[in-house]
């Protein structure tokens, strides 16, 4: 072992202690640190895989769209169905409608939705609380789960579906009625921008509410599994007839998973800064090292240790507690996000938040998910700070002159 090793290895572990003081505590500043950061991280990495995998299943992996209305949607899925990259593939028609029930009005998103080609896009009947899907019909409507409740609407309810088409019409003194529609359904997806102000009606109908004839907005397509949705996205606009695109799940929600990705990003470059911290007391407590070992610092000068013999002895101490540190914070914050739902069950019981929980972040177990980028960046800052809070005191130590060194009192 070389000797600048060994040196720091004994400043650490003195004989006749067991462990010095200042090893514990920069130890535990550091794993406190490391910690935090995989907690948030994984916690955050999980809320966003939840997102997706909720986009996906409400929306589909791509969208086919044009500037206007698709008026040979027939052809486009004559197209798409030779394809073997696709399990399913179904049109639909969306815009905004006013809907009331008695004396409660909403302005919610409807998407009209092909019964018969929708189950292979987007399994609706997963998300139904009440109803099947075979309920739904010309005459009828599924309520998202929030919705539902702002206008107090339940199974067997009548509302009012007013379209922007009446406009049009009462400027030619024409009245068109509000369509009567009944309730058939309720679903809940569990993520809120969808949950909170839609509804669902068959693509006749919804064709018939904004005057569209045969016409769509888009096909909604189901990838088979491993197949990589934006080089098909790539291959298939080829195919597609001028002024058509493929949009990918990512681009209909980029702001949305940007902004996903910038608060991941802004909780690593705040909770970094307790690594940070914990890395000053690593640097404080050894530059007193220094001042009090001045002479014997001066001494191995004397019998020939070289400056960076010095070096490496202060920033191997960084180091070697940066490496503690990080394997004790990754164990500590795998232990604790192993029993988190409990913790979040205790916590939820004790303040009473349980409903909020559910209500606002729609989640009553804390996602999770684990990266191994993730692992490595934290990992990585982990050991560069704490090896670099060696580099002043041994830089301090490299300077003395050993006859000075030797002097001090």
């Amino acid at each position: 072992m070389p000797w600048p090793i060994y040196l720091a290895l004994k400043q650490l572990f003195p004989s006749g202690k067991r462990i010095s003081l200042f090893f514990v505590m920069s130890v535990c500043g550091v794993m406190l640190g490391v910690m935090l950061l995989v907690i948030v991280e994984s916690v955050m990495g999980g809320f966003g895989e939840t997102y997706r995998k909720k986009i996906v299943d409400t929306s589909g992996h791509l969208q086919i769209k044009t500037n206007g209305v698709m008026y040979d949607a027939d052809t486009v899925l004559n197209l798409l169905s030779r394809q073997p990259e696709i399990k399913g593939a179904a049109p639909f028609a969306g815009g905004v409608v006013m809907l009331q029930n008695g004396s409660h009005p909403a302005f919610p998103f409807v998407r009209g939705i092909d019964i018969n080609l929708e189950s292979t896009v987007i399994s609706i009947d997963k998300f139904l609380v009440v109803g099947k899907i075979d309920d739904l019909d010309d005459d009828s409507v599924f309520l998202s789960s929030s919705l539902a409740t702002s206008i107090n609407a339940r199974m067997g309810s009548t509302v009012d579906v007013y379209t922007p088409i009446m406009l049009e019409k009462l400027k030619s003194d024409e009245v068109l009625l509000p369509r009567e529609l009944n309730v058939t359904g309720i679903y809940q997806t569990g993520w809120n921008d969808f949950d909170s102000n839609t509804m669902i009606v068959t693509l006749r109908l919804m064709q018939d509410l904004y005057n569209l004839s045969d016409a769509v907005h888009g096909i909604s397509i189901r990838l088979h599994d491993g197949v990589d949705e934006f080089k098909f996205a790539e291959t298939i606009s080829l195919d597609l007839p001028e002024d058509y695109r493929a949009v990918t799940w990512m681009e209909m929600y980029q702001d949305f998973l940007w902004v996903l990705q910038l608060e991941k990003n802004l909780m690593f470059f705040l909770l970094i800064f307790i690594v940070l911290v914990a890395a000053f007391v690593i640097a404080i407590a050894q530059l007193l090292t220094v001042i009090r070992k001045t002479r014997e610092i001066g001494l191995l000068s004397a019998i020939g240790a070289r400056p960076i013999h010095l070096m490496a002895c202060f920033c191997f101490q960084g180091f070697f507690i940066g490496v503690c540190g990080t394997i004790l914070g990754i164990i500590s914050a795998m232990t604790a996000l192993h029993f988190r739902n409990g913790i979040i069950d205790w916590f939820a019981g004790i303040t009473g938040s349980r409903e909020a929980l559910e209500k606002f972040y729609q989640f009553s177990e804390l996602p999770v998910h684990y990266s191994m980028t993730d692992f490595l960046v934290i990992s990585i800052s982990a050991l560069v700070l704490s090896t670099l809070a060696g580099l002043v005191p041994a830089w301090r130590a490299s300077r003395l002159n050993p006859a000075d060194a030797l002097r001090n009192e």
